[in-house]
Parts: structure tokens; C-alpha cells; sequence
């Protein structure tokens, strides 16, 4: 029988407790979660990607399943292809998100048909965390710890630290 491979794709700038959330209820879904860290070219991210790598490996590290983090930059179908996948895993937090999402999976079924998107709700007690919204709270100095890991928290606050605060 054929490993079910999954791809949850992101930029993870930083990982949030809705992506761990996300990721440990995909990681049940499929056989193998590949977590395919990107650049969104429309973002500023505060982190490398080698960085953020990193991070992912550390905080999926005791996930249950068959987890890889891999890096890309390709159109995520391509990527999808290479990896072997069949699905897509997608989060959605809110109306506003359904509506992005449910475009690029149509988006994506034309441009490879044999990859199915999945859509999973965050958990309702995650639902407004956004990386970008974290990022905003950590550069005007408020507390981020009740949506990120502990130790992503303390990277975040590190390189606020390095490159200065806003607002001071």
C-alpha cells in the first residue's frame, strides 16, 4: 500500500500554537506530514528560512507521526509533486481565510488535479492568532507567550531585542 503524504505549507514567521495545533491534527490525517517552509514574496519575514526551519524541527519534534520539515520555493503543486503528495493541508481561522484559501485550491486543482486540499479549522481558542499579528504585538513590546511556544517566545523577543522595539 502507498504511504498517504500530506504537505502543509507556510512560512512559519514564527510558528504559532495554530500551526502546532494544525500540524499535530494533519500528522493523524496522512501516513507522512511534509511542513513546507516558504517565503511569502509579499511578506517581510523576521526570520531566515534557516531559522525558521529550525524552529519547526524543534517544536514538531515530539509531535506523534512522520514529520519532515523541507524548504521551498516553487509553486506549492510543483512542490506537492516532488514530495509525493496527495494532500494539501490548509488551516483556516476565519471567513476572511476561507475565502483566500477556497480561490488558491481551485487554483491548485487546475494546476495538478491529483492533489486534494484539505481544510482544517483551528481550534477555537486559536482562531485569531495570526504569525503577523504576533509579530506586531512582540515589535511594540506586548506579551506573545499565550500564542506562540515558550521557546519561539524567546526567540521572538531575542531578535525584537536585536533589531529594536517599536514604538520606544
Amino acid at each position: 500500500m502507498t504511504a498517504r503524504i500530506g504537505v502543509y505549507p507556510g512560512t512559519f514567521d514564527p510558528v504559532t500554537l495554530g500551526h502546532m495545533d494544525i500540524i499535530r491534527r494533519g500528522a493523524k490525517l496522512v501516513d507522512r506530514l511534509v511542513i513546507g517552509v516558504t517565503t511569502n514574496p509579499s511578506k517581510s519575514p523576521m526570520f531566515t528560512i534557516e531559522e525558521r526551519m529550525a524552529t519547526v524541527r524543534r517544536e514538531v519534534a515530539d509531535v506523534d507521526g512522520d514529520i519532515a520539515v523541507v524548504a521551498f520555493d516553487s509553486l506549492l503543486m510543483d512542490f506537492a509533486e516532488r514530495q509525493g503528495a496527495k494532500v494539501i493541508v490548509r488551516g483556516l481561522r476565519a471567513v476572511a481565510d476561507f475565502e483566500y484559501e477556497y480561490q488558491m485550491a481551485g487554483m491548485n486543482q487546475q494546476i495538478n488535479p491529483r492533489v486534494e486540499t484539505v481544510f482544517l479549522m483551528a481550534d477555537v481558542a486559536l482562531q485569531p492568532i495570526a504569525s503577523r499579528l504576533v509579530k506586531e504585538i512582540a515589535l511594540y513590546g506586548g506579551n506573545i507567550g499565550k500564542f506562540v511556544p515558550e521557546a519561539v517566545c524567546a526567540e521572538v523577543v531575542a531578535r525584537v531585542e536585536k533589531i529594536g522595539r517599536k514604538g520606544s
